[in-house]
């Protein structure tokens, strides 16, 4: 793989840039990293890659293997992979992100927690996804293209590992006539745009621009300056899944794919023999082709005429539901057990108190907890990108007893402060609490004032009224 030192290397050649953007990018969508990120992409969207490539054969008499075009070929496919990000993503950051400072959450932009989710989606999906602050919004690469996103090749340095530079590329026009690709190269220094449209060369759509730009005009409305800048250090950061650095599809896979097998094929079995089959006596003189003609028959008309001697018998047939049934089961169970997240089923079946339901959580905790640690670097590095001092705190979205909760809460309440007791109550977020705070301060304030009409104060005196 290319790596910062290669660009390095080249120099200020825009023809040999412009051949290590195309060779980054063309690695990159060659690599297993990439390959594993494209399939955990369909199995996101509900559409299992394995399945539905897959194909029904039967075996002839003398072995010739045949495509399979007359029984059922159900592909039902299940959104596992699908609840699992979300249900994990959301455990964490349903609540959003609380900082220390106020000031904090507005220098990162409105939409800051949005951002963050998408990021963190795509980074379980993909296996990394790269958060690109702009100017003064956060914006999501995902590492794998799809025909809704562009994608994301990382350039990193060859001795560190951090990502130094990067390639976004995607595709313009409706079909391969007018399709034109787009690319941009990310550079500490600044960015660059290319072009390269159908059956011509790659081209620059411009020199080299800083990530800042700031314009002075004078009482007139006439520019007088345009000064254009950067930030200490690369502004696109990675955000792993994991401390593997691997998409979280990677182990579930399997598990999926027999569980579609196992669906489709139970639905193939009873769709197929209507709970029967047909034997045929003296019948030496049809071929396979006469016998599913036969089948089809009685499933239409429910009649068959038949050949003199020829005399047909039913059987009953037992499909094995409930071993298919109990597999189904079995591996359901499985893959929330590897995935490490709460059955919310098995959940609802237990003890409801307050420490059965702590135990339950356990193992998503863990897993949560490793994911979160992946989060908080993330903002670890953008923070310190932009100057900002501050830590990050999460309020996870887990089911509580909350009457139960609420009781030990107040058990305690003698010797915890106020902030402490609103932050350890289940039913309300940190961004409650502290409007309760500010709230009940400026309730105390008034009190010591004399100013609150409710506590017998007289409210604004003769020289501090409008009229004076």
């Amino acid at each position: 793989m290319k790596t910062y030192q290669d660009l390095e290397a080249i120099g200020l050649s825009e023809k040999d840039r412009m051949d290590f953007i195309r060779s980054v990018v063309n690695e990159h969508r060659t690599s297993a990293d990439y390959r594993t990120a494209e399939d955990a992409e369909l199995y996101y969207a509900k559409r299992n890659p394995t399945i539905n490539k897959a194909q029904k054969y039967v075996y002839e008499e003398d072995g010739t293997k045949v495509p399979d075009i007359w029984s059922s070929n159900y592909k039902l496919t299940h959104g596992f992979f699908r609840r699992f990000v979300l249900q994990q993503v959301q455990y964490i950051l349903s609540n959003g992100v609380t900082f220390q400072q106020e000031e904090t959450k507005k220098k990162l932009g409105a939409n800051f927690d949005n951002r963050l989710q998408e990021l963190c989606k795509k980074a379980m999906i993909d296996g990394v996804a790269f958060g690109f602050w702009n100017l003064d919004h956060l914006e999501v690469f995902p590492f794998a293209d799809t025909p809704k996103s562009p994608g994301f090749s990382p350039v990193y340095d060859r001795d560190s590992g951090l990502l130094r530079a990067g390639v976004r590329y995607w595709s313009t026009g409706v079909d391969e006539r007018d399709k034109t690709e787009r690319l941009t190269l990310y550079e500490e220094t600044g960015y660059t745009d290319y072009i390269q449209r159908k059956g011509k060369e790659m081209e620059p759509m411009g020199p080299r621009k800083t990530y800042s730009v700031t314009t002075k005009a004078n009482g007139l409305g006439v520019v007088e300056s345009v000064v254009g800048e950067n930030y200490p250090g690369f502004p696109i950061i990675p955000l792993w899944a994991n401390d593997l650095k691997e998409s979280e599809i990677i182990g579930i896979r399997p598990s999926i794919d027999c569980y579609d097998f196992i669906s489709s094929d139970l639905a193939g079995d009873i769709s197929d023999s209507n709970g029967f089959f047909w034997t045929l006596n003296n019948a030496q003189g049809m071929d396979d082709v006469d016998l599913v003609k036969f089948v089809k028959k009685m499933n239409v008309v429910r009649a068959a005429a038949l050949g003199r001697d020829v005399t047909a018998e039913a059987h009953t047939l037992a499909i094995p539901v409930d071993a298919a049934m109990r597999m189904l089961e079995l591996l359901r169970s499985d893959m929330y057990q590897d995935f490490m997240l709460l059955d919310i089923e098995k959940a609802l079946a237990g003890d409801k108190t307050a420490t059965s339901i702590r135990m339950a959580y356990q193992q998503q905790d863990d897993k949560c907890g490793d994911f979160e640690f992946c989060i908080r670097d993330f903002i670890a590095r953008l923070l310190a990108l932009l100057g900002i001092e501050d830590e990050p705190s999460f309020q996870w979205n887990r089911i509580a007893n909350q009457m139960e909760e609420t009781q030990m809460v107040m058990m305690a309440a003698a010797e915890l402060d106020s902030e402490t007791i609103l932050n350890k109550l289940p039913w309300i977020t940190p961004e409650e609490a502290e409007e309760i705070l500010k709230r009940r301060a400026a309730e105390d304030l008034g009190r010591f004032d004399g100013n609150n009409p409710q506590d017998g104060g007289e409210g604004p005196n003769e020289e501090h009224s409008s009229e004076k």
